[in-house]
This record gives C-alpha cells, sequence and structure tokens, in this order.
C-alpha cells in the first residue's frame, strides 16, 4: 500500500475522533506543532525513525516530547500508534492529509493566485470575492509573483486552472495563426 493511501487511512481515523468530541481543529494544530517538530530536529527524528533502536528507547524518547508538549491524550496515543506501527516517518503526509479534511469540513478551498506583478489589497480581495462567489466556499489564498507572466493573472484551485495572463493570450493568438490567422478581431 502507498505511503498516500496509509497516511489518508491515519489522518482520517484522528480526524473521525476529532469530529466526534469536536475537537478535530486542536488535533489538527498539535499534529502541526508535533510535524514541525519532528521535521526541524534531525536528531529527534532519527531517534523516533530509525530501527535500529528498540521500540522501548524510541518509546522513552517519544514520552519525554509528549510529556512537555501539553498535547491532548488522543493526540499522544495517535503519535505512539504512529511509533509501534512504524509509521511516524510519514508524519508529514498524514498531517497534510488531515489539513485537507479539516478544510473540507468547514468549506474552505486553497487558491493559488499568480500574477507579474504584486496585485493591490483592493484587487486581490476582488479576486478571492469572486472566487469564493464561484465556489462557494471561503478561499485561503496563496499569492505568487511570476515576472514571466507579463502580466493578468492565473488562478489555480485544486485541478482547476483559470489562466487569464498575457502569456497564454500570446499563446493563443500563436496557435490561431499557425491554423490560418483566423481571429475574433475586425
Amino acid at each position: 500500500m502507498s505511503s498516500s493511501r496509509i497516511s489518508k487511512r491515519y489522518a482520517k481515523a484522528l480526524f473521525i475522533l476529532g469530529q466526534e468530541d469536536g475537537s478535530f481543529i486542536t488535533y489538527g494544530k498539535e499534529l502541526e506543532e508535533f510535524r514541525n517538530f519532528y521535521t526541524e530536529n534531525p536528531d529527534f527524528r532519527n531517534a523516533l525513525s530509525n530501527t535500529v533502536y528498540k521500540l522501548e528507547e524510541r518509546r522513552n524518547v517519544l514520552n519525554y516530547v509528549l510529556n512537555k508538549s501539553g498535547f491532548c491524550g488522543i493526540v499522544k496515543n495517535f503519535f505512539h500508534l504512529l511509533l509501534e506501527k512504524n509509521r511516524i516517518n510519514i508524519i508529514k503526509e498524514i498531517t497534510e492529509k488531515y489539513a485537507a479534511f479539516t478544510d473540507e469540513a468547514m468549506e474552505i478551498t486553497n487558491a493559488e493566485i499568480i500574477t507579474a506583478r504584486p496585485l493591490r489589497y483592493d484587487t486581490l480581495q476582488k479576486v478571492i470575492n469572486s472566487l469564493k462567489e464561484m465556489t462557494s466556499k471561503d478561499i485561503r489564498s496563496k499569492v505568487i509573483e511570476e515576472p514571466g507572466l507579463i502580466g493578468g493573472i492565473v488562478v489555480k484551485i485544486g485541478d482547476i486552472v483559470m489562466d487569464g495572463s498575457v502569456k497564454a493570450q500570446f499563446k493563443g493568438l500563436k496557435e490561431s495563426f499557425k491554423r490560418g490567422g483566423q481571429t475574433s478581431w475586425k
């Protein structure tokens, strides 16, 4: 089974527990905090992930960190389960899948807004509001500047790409000229 499917199963299980007790947002924050600590501390990561160390030794290291964390019991148990099943090394993927479940439950969608130059605040708000109307969801936007676009805007939401860039318009003109110069201009 691929690590993507495995991470989705673990994330879904914790998410369902969080929904049942109304703590899914807290669980998500604790997952992210642990993932960040795990990622930023190679010695800690090695101590937990390296099966050369006995499970009991790895469990002691995990307990030491978790006892200082203030995480809730269910999340602590979740990390112990990951350690015992040798899945702690996919904590990044699990956290990403969990965040996707949380976004879906809260009706939030991620939009990548790519522009040639920085957008003014009011322009960005208009784009976000248009996307809200189009998707009927709240929008979490990430703005990326890409000077190669020349001008215009590209928006990516999931698998959907809306390309209103000057670069795309030039490409369309080029294709039109290749087909015989037929354009809608008169």
